[in-house]
Order: structure tokens, then C-alpha cells, then sequence
């Protein structure tokens, strides 16, 4: 398939549904389904105040301080409970725990408990990323060839290099789906806590637009935050995942 084919195969379900709302806005003529035109001028205009971009600055800094953080201790600690059945045991019926733990109750006892800042705010939702980045990584670690990695050390090969050459590219395809789901998750769970106790952000704009009944302007931000949520898939995510299996 050329460039502009895998271009028009992402691009256009995205266009009919646009089309299909436009027209079901036309026919209801109501406030509370506003077109496609109607969002994209109150983008336009937030991006021209200069609002909208500092919103999703905030925002985005939070989704990148807390994705992070997520993953790196939530990989350490799957990649170790993989490995070591002890730790497995003993940390399984917390992390069963933690992952049906509501994402909402995490956010409110850590406001109460130590206060609404940054810090606890990123803390807050990196630990509703934390578990399910474990248990990914985990099954990632169960499901690694252990032939390969006898072979390598028959072969006298360094403990460092048997991970980097693989140990690591077995668990690339878990890594990027912990990956993103943990995106997926993240920014909703930052909007969550910035409606809950942040004075900025995309979610704090929401709540200020739904205290007006304003629907354009939370769709507004919404489709503002999922179109960079989606850049970052394609330009980032998929050329990485591309690049790390090239192995195969």
C-alpha cells in the first residue's frame, strides 16, 4: 500500500464519522449536539487566545511526568515478578487489588492524604497505570524463550548483552502495548484529577465549559487532546515499534 493509501485508510473513517455528525447536527439543531464547524471555529479561536495551548501544555506535562513514571517502575517491577517466583507470589493478590482499585478512589485519597499539588496529582494517576503495566510485563517475562536464553549463556555470552539481545527484543511487543494502553489511560485519569483539584489543564477547562452547559467547547478540548494523543501514535509510537521489530 503507498504513502497516501495508508494516509486515506486512517484518515477516512475519521472523515465519514465527521460527515455523519455534521449532518445529524444539522437535523437536530440543538445545543447540545453542536456540528463539526461549530467545534472546530472554538478550537480555532482557544488556539488563537493562546488558551488552549498552555491547557494542553499542562496537561500533556502531567500525562509525561506520570507515563513515566508508570511504566518504568511498573516494567521493573513485571519484568521481576516474571522472573522470580517468590516475588510473584507475594505481590500478586496486591496488584489483583490495585488493578480493580477505581481510578477515581485512588485520585480522591491522595488528595486528602497528602494535599492537591503537582506532585501528588502525577503520583496519583501514575499508580492507576502502575499495576496493569506490571501485569503486562509480567505475562511478557513468563512467555520468554528460555532455550534462547540457555543457548546464549552456553555460548559464555555477558549477563547484560543476554538481556539487551534477548531478553529485551522477546518483550518489545509487550512493552508497546503496556505502552498504549498506559496513554490511553493516562490522559484520561490526568483529566480526571485536574477536573478534581488543578487550577489548569485540559480537564480543568472541561469542568469550567460544563459549569457554562457549554458542549462546544468541551468537545472542543476533547478533540484537540485526542488529535495530539493520535500524532503522538503515529509519529512517535509506530515508527519506534517499527524500528524495535525489525528483528523479525
Amino acid at each position: 500500500m503507498t504513502a497516501l493509501g495508508r494516509l486515506a485508510a486512517r484518515i477516512g473513517p475519521i472523515l465519514v464519522v465527521a460527515i455523519l455528525w455534521e449532518i445529524a447536527a444539522d437535523f437536530a439543531h440543538s445545543r447540545m449536539l453542536p456540528p463539526v464547524t461549530a467545534i472546530l471555529r472554538t478550537m480555532a479561536a482557544e488556539l488563537a487566545s493562546g488558551r488552549m495551548i498552555h491547557q494542553l501544555n499542562a496537561t500533556l506535562i502531567r500525562v509525561a511526568c506520570a507515563f513515566v513514571l508508570a511504566m518504568g517502575l511498573g516494567s521493573l517491577l513485571g519484568i521481576a515478578m516474571g522472573r522470580i517466583a517468590w516475588l510473584d507470589r507475594l505481590l500478586d493478590s496486591l496488584l489483583v487489588f490495585l488493578l480493580n482499585l477505581p481510578a477515581l478512589v485512588v485520585i480522591v485519597l491522595i488528595f486528602v492524604w497528602f494535599g492537591l499539588s503537582e506532585t501528588t496529582t502525577i503520583l496519583a494517576v501514575a499508580l492507576n497505570k502502575l499495576p496493569s503495566t506490571a501485569v503486562t510485563l509480567r505475562e511478557g517475562t513468563r512467555a520468554i524463550d528460555e532455550g534462547l536464553v540457555e543457548m546464549a549463556r552456553s555460548f559464555r555470552v555477558p549477563r547484560p548483552r543476554i538481556w539487551r539481545r534477548v531478553i529485551l527484543p522477546q518483550l518489545y511487543p509487550y512493552l508497546f502495548a503496556a505502552t498504549r494502553s498506559g496513554l490511553a489511560l493516562i490522559w484520561k485519569v490526568v483529566l480526571v484529577a485536574e477536573l478534581l483539584g488543578r487550577t489548569d489543564g485540559v480537564g480543568f477547562q472541561i469542568e469550567v465549559y460544563f459549569q457554562l452547559f457549554d458542549v462546544t467547547g468541551i468537545l472542543a478540548y476533547t478533540l484537540a487532546f485526542v488529535i495530539v494523543v493520535q500524532l503522538i501514535e503515529w509519529v512517535l509510537l509506530q515508527p519506534l515499534e517499527r524500528r524495535a521489530a525489525r528483528w523479525r
